[in-house]
């Protein structure tokens, strides 16, 4: 089951990787590469040299549960962000948008209410 959700924080990782890591390789780059936890809950996201590739990392509680998705046509779309950089934050939205085939580069949002998460209410 797709348990994926806008709750979740998403981390595209910056370089190219190979696609024939499974879980154990994955996660290792988000250890050893992004110096992250795999193990927090949150979605990491890899992307093949060619960009016709993707895996999705998530650890889900019980597990770990890899996404992947090949494209027979066409390239994955990449956000603009610095490559000196190891991994770049991308929302829900862009996420869905990137595996849609979507461009994103241009994207721009209205405006919206945004609940303040560390807000301590009396």
């Amino acid at each position: 089951m797709f348990s994926l959700s806008s709750t979740h924080k998403y981390w595209l990782y910056g370089q190219s990787t190979d696609m024939r890591k499974s879980f154990n390789g994955l996660s290792g780059l988000v250890r050893n590469e992004l110096l992250g936890n795999p193990l927090n809950g949150d979605v990491f996201i890899f992307i093949n040299k060619r960009r016709n590739k993707i895996k999705l990392l998530h650890w889900s509680g019980i597990g770990f549960t890899v996404y992947y998705k090949q494209l027979e046509k066409g390239t994955f779309e990449l956000p603009d962000y610095d490559p000196s950089v190891q991994g770049i934050a991308i929302n829900y939205t862009q996420l869905v948008m990137l595996i849609d085939g979507m461009v994103i580069k241009n994207v721009s949002r209205r405006k919206r209410y945004d609940y303040p998460l560390n807000k301590v209410e009396n």
